[in-house]
């Protein structure tokens, strides 16, 4: 079973129907001993940084979010929900992450004349092999909205796009990943990585 957490501003019905048509099984929740209980924890993402952290707090759920991880149960992070896998984020002012990732989120400052945000269509380039990915297509193109971007490290960063420069756009470490794209928009690419994520 899949806990798909729900803190009030995630794109919820999107990722369930999307797990779903991959043959997930899928429990959309916002209580903490769902997430204990799962096999694996999706947390999507729309809003802002600190909205999101303030919200798991509010529900109890941080502590538990850490606990799975912990143990090993795959944590998959879309869009804010990738964002705040890292220790900080700094929309609106300056927010403690998870901290699962270290890092920040920082405002695109890469070129000053591109557009923020990044909104629509980008190629998500793989830089380490890793299942998540696993058989994607060459120059696979996903959809972007975000106008912050995680600065990982090179060896948690597992897939690349460009926005006026490189940033993290696929990020794992052990059971933890995290994908700043939304899959569940990206028609049969972000179906085939939420596949392998629900397979592997």
């Amino acid at each position: 079973m899949i806990a798909l957490i729900d803190y009030g501003a995630g794109n919820v019905r999107s990722v369930h129907k999307a797990l779903a048509a991959v043959g997930a099984e899928v429990q959309v929740t916002q209580e903490a001993s769902v997430v204990l209980a799962a096999e694996k924890v999706v947390l999507p993402g729309v809003g802002a940084f600190g909205d999101c952290m303030l919200s798991l707090a509010r529900l109890g759920l941080i502590a538990a979010i850490r606990a799975v991880v912990a143990r090993g149960t795959p944590f998959l992070g879309i869009c804010v929900g990738m964002q705040v896998l890292f220790d900080e984020g700094t929309e609106m002012g300056r927010h403690a992450g998870l901290g699962l990732l270290p890092g920040r989120v920082v405002k695109f400052d890469i070129d000053p004349a591109l557009k923020v945000p990044h909104t629509g269509w980008n190629q998500v380039v793989p830089v380490t092999a890793t299942p998540l990915l696993a058989d994607l297509p060459d120059g696979a193109w996903a959809y972007f909205n975000h106008g912050y971007y995680c600065q990982a490290r090179p060896e948690h960063t597992l897939a690349v796009a460009d926005y006026g420069g490189t940033f993290p756009c696929v990020v794992g470490r052990d059971n933890v990943y995290g994908l700043q794209f939304h899959p569940e928009k990206s028609q049969h690419v972000g179906l085939h990585i939420l596949r392998n994520f629900v397979e592997s």
